[in-house]
């Protein structure tokens, strides 16, 4: 009897191991080579698939050689921010892949076709990794009815009317980032600084006042924590990813998940006091959080548990704050302070704007809305210095895309910066800084053409694009009638791709006080 039992465990094993061993075969071989036949039927080009890496030594070969030393300053960056695919469009054209690990994926740069990815959300679903959870899920990361749910949720947040009672927040938090320059330069009249960390420091102090009502030095630990979570995913992303890693106990993925456990363990406290507020029958505070879970409170009263979010679910959008509320203003505002001490013109003409507009008075919605060569320079700044340089897309069935028919699994990258410097759509000066070319709006500059997204587009088009974008006028105005700045000689141009486009080395520049008070 025993023989019988031993000999279908032997039979029950075997057939689990050529189960699992057909899977691994299809994934890291069958699979590849099949879907790359496809794609070069439908007129794409790049390297053979090599047997699980693909491209990935390569590209985390020829990214770190492109870091390794600044830049003459230019703002042709392609070369170093994207270097893997400036190459492989470079050598096989517009109509390429390459291979991340076993998975193909190609670049679509035709306008027309990224438009149409952008517009048909359900179909191109945003590229994730399980890594993904360890950083920030939330409305970002979602998919189909769970993100049209979450946002619907998240979206009276960020009404035009919501925005403007935050512009208060937003001064505040500009007038502490110039007391801090204050003490550093009023006694010497100019200085070299810095001004990197200081706009970090500002972004976050505003996200935290007008998410949770705090202030930056109450979240410092939150953000510190994100950070060092965001090297470590950075790192793991450059790995062959492998089924099951993340749930070995390696220092990394330990680090990782205690990290994970500490932010949300802060986050739910500040929830916590939030919702006894809520409970008590007290004003509702008018920030992020606020807004939120009001929304959540009268969704689930109207429409039953089902229909809002889940107190992790709550905590995982405020993560997602504190990333995508800090990371793309900051690389706005630091690019635009670069570019605007190398084009003293443009940095004298915007003043001049904000002092005939802002007077001493304090800024408020109409004021900001009022700046339009500051509009102008900023829509320049993403086209240059856009902060998410590439969006990823996958397809999970068989998709038809303009002519072509693309098999399922098949990565997209959407090259933003690749479109956003074309000398066939912008015109020859199109790596030159030139508001002007935003004169007559956005659409006007776009000369007919989908090439100019740094926000995203379609209905996942970033919702704190307005936000983000109030914010920046605020501190810009705030910062130009108070301040005069250039270039430090020790300044190196090393744009680099972390979450968002960021200076490698800082952004050393030499500040000059105005007579303007705060």
């Amino acid at each position: 009897m025993m023989d019988i039992f031993y000999a279908a465990l032997a039979l029950s094993c075997s057939i689990l191991v050529s189960i699992y061993g057909w899977k691994f075969l299809n994934w890291v071989w069958l699979r590849p080579k099949k879907m790359e036949k496809q794609l070069r039927q439908q007129g794409f080009s790049g390297k053979s698939y090599r047997f699980l890496i693909g491209d990935l030594r390569e590209m985390i070969t020829i990214s770190q050689e492109a870091r390794s030393k600044p830049m003459t300053f230019s703002n042709d960056i392609i070369p170093r921010v994207i270097p893997t695919f400036h190459e492989h469009v470079r050598n096989y054209g517009k109509n390429c892949f390459l291979w991340i690990g076993p998975n193909p994926t190609a670049i679509i740069s035709d306008p027309e076709l990224i438009k149409e990815v952008l517009s048909k959300s359900y179909v191109f679903q945003k590229m994730s990794s399980p890594l993904d959870k360890l950083l920030a899920q939330g409305v970002a990361a979602y998919e189909t009815e769970k993100w049209a749910k979450h946002r619907k949720l998240i979206n009276p947040a960020f009404h035009l009317e919501k925005l403007k009672n935050m512009l208060p927040s937003f001064y505040s938090s500009s007038c502490d980032l110039l007391s801090k320059w204050d003490d550093i330069v009023s006694s010497k009249g100019s200085c070299e600084l810095d001004v990197w960390p200081y706009l970090q420091a500002l972004t976050s102090d505003v996200i935290s006042r007008t998410a949770f009502g705090s202030n930056y030095e109450e979240g410092r630990k939150i953000f510190e924590l994100q950070r060092e979570q965001t090297g470590h995913f950075l790192n793991a992303a450059q790995l062959v990813y492998i089924p099951g890693w993340r749930f070995l106990p390696t220092k990394t993925n330990r680090r990782m998940k205690e990290i994970v456990r500490e932010v949300e363990s802060s986050i739910l406290g500040i929830i916590n006091k939030r919702i006894k507020v809520v409970e008590s029958g007290e004003a509702n505070s008018n920030d992020l959080l606020g807004i939120l879970l009001e929304s959540n409170f009268q969704e689930i009263q109207q429409n039953g548990n089902d229909c809002g979010m889940s107190l992790q679910e709550v905590i995982e959008e405020c993560r997602l704050f504190y990333i995508a509320g800090q990371e793309t203003t900051s690389s706005l505002l630091v690019w635009t302070m670069i570019l605007l001490s190398k084009h003293m013109d443009w940095q004298i003409r915007a003043r001049e704007e904000v002092l005939q507009v802002l007077g001493s008075s304090q800024p408020d919605f109409q004021d900001l809305n009022h700046l339009k060569t500051m509009t102008m320079i900023f829509h320049e700044v993403l086209r240059l210095y856009p902060p998410a340089v590439t969006m990823g897309r996958v397809i999970h069935h068989e998709t038809t895309l303009g002519k072509l028919t693309l098999p399922a699994g098949t990565q997209l990258f959407l090259p933003t910066i690749l479109l956003h410097h074309d000398n066939t759509i912008w015109g020859d000066d199109a790596k030159e800084f030139n508001p002007e070319r935003f004169g007559e709006g956005v659409s006007k500059a776009m000369n007919g053409k989908f090439s100019y997204f740094p926000f995203s587009g379609g209905p996942r088009i970033c919702i704190g694009q307005n936000f983000a974008m109030l914010e920046a006028k605020m501190a810009m105005a705030m910062i130009l009638k108070h301040y005069s700045f250039e270039l430090s000689p020790s300044y190196a141009h090393s744009p680099d791709l972390v979450l968002t486009l960021l200076p490698q080395y800082g952004a050393q520049l030499i500040l000059h006080k105005l007579s303007a008070k705060i």
